[in-house]
């Protein structure tokens, strides 16, 4: 970086930089930034003159990175960031606060969680407008590229660099329709049945049947859906077993009844339940606050499995 002037770089720069990285179009992130398309192609000329790099190139009607573009993605966001932080108020006051937030969670965690929480924030600040994407099997990118300010999930992303929280402790439960069948009595029982279960879209399967399949313990899986809001449609007038998260009796299960497993305890430790979030937000008085709300309806959530 010879002959740079690294003092010239600064926030709008180091900003319009990334945003055309992620979109890959100079008009479209004018328009995410707000600039006319003149204000955002004059700061790209200036950018790469500053760092003696095309940065960008045209490739069929769009444009791609350069190597050193690409290599620089890291250090500016890390830039930008320690300047946002310089600025960020150490303080927060609800009241006054006008919050645009997303939270990455799949179905379960999002109907069993965020409706309270979303009452409970909305009632103590300005303006509230909450974004829920799904988790799926949630990567570190997904904090460290900012798809989220917060992930809930059972298994949170590893790194160094992303923090989590225990939200609450689950078990497993079996679900079934009192109305077509009664409780299984014992594991004969319980392995006889047909049984509905969840394979994620990832293919990720639960904990719970992973464990079962390490064993070498078969189950007769009549129904695998992508979610668990779609459950209850295929259990309800069936004679089939669904073993989930106990919590979901208060969810999506509502209407059914459930027992737990009737198999060796050793397969049914403790389902965790976790909040994830980026180092960088650690600090952060909104971000700390946002927490200690998740937190508090998260305590105040029944329990989930039956005794």
């Amino acid at each position: 970086m010879n002959g740079i002037d690294a003092l010239a770089l600064d926030g709008h720069a180091l900003r319009l930089f990334l945003a055309v990285l992620e979109e890959g179009s100079v008009t479209a992130a004018a328009h995410r930034l707000g600039l006319s398309q003149s204000a955002a192609s004059h700061g790209l000329i200036r950018l790469r003159a500053l760092l003696g790099d095309p940065l960008f190139v045209k490739s069929g009607r769009g444009i791609v990175a350069t190597p050193r573009a690409r290599a620089l993605a890291g250090p500016a966001q890390a830039l930008l960031d320690g300047l946002q932080a310089l600025a960020r108020p150490q303080s927060f006051a609800p009241a006054t606060a006008r919050l645009a937030l997303t939270i990455a969670a799949n179905d379960f965690q999002r109907d069993l969680l965020l409706p309270r929480f979303h009452a409970r924030v909305a009632a103590q600040v300005a303006q509230l407008s909450l974004k829920v994407v799904p988790s799926g099997a949630p990567g570190a990118a997904l904090l460290r590229e900012r798809g989220c300010d917060l992930v809930i999930t059972p298994i949170p992303p590893s790194g160094t660099d992303i923090l989590r929280r225990r939200l609450l402790s689950d078990r497993f439960a079996c679900f079934y329709d009192p109305a077509c069948r009664a409780a299984p009595r014992n594991a004969e029982d319980y392995l006889a049945a047909r049984h509905i279960t969840v394979v994620h879209p990832e293919g990720e399967a639960l904990e719970f049947d992973k464990r079962l399949e390490a064993e070498g313990i078969h189950r007769d899986i009549a129904l695998r859906l992508p979610d668990f809001t779609g459950i209850a449609a295929f259990l309800r007038g069936s004679a089939m077993l669904a073993t989930l998260p106990g919590l979901l009796r208060h969810a999506a299960l509502s209407g059914f009844a459930c027992v737990p497993v009737p198999l060796a305890d050793g397969r049914l430790d403790a389902l965790p339940l976790h909040m994830a979030w980026h180092r960088r937000d650690q600090q952060d008085a909104r971000h700390a606050w946002l927490r200690a709300q998740l937190l508090q309806v998260a305590a105040e959530t029944p329990r989930g499995s039956p005794a």
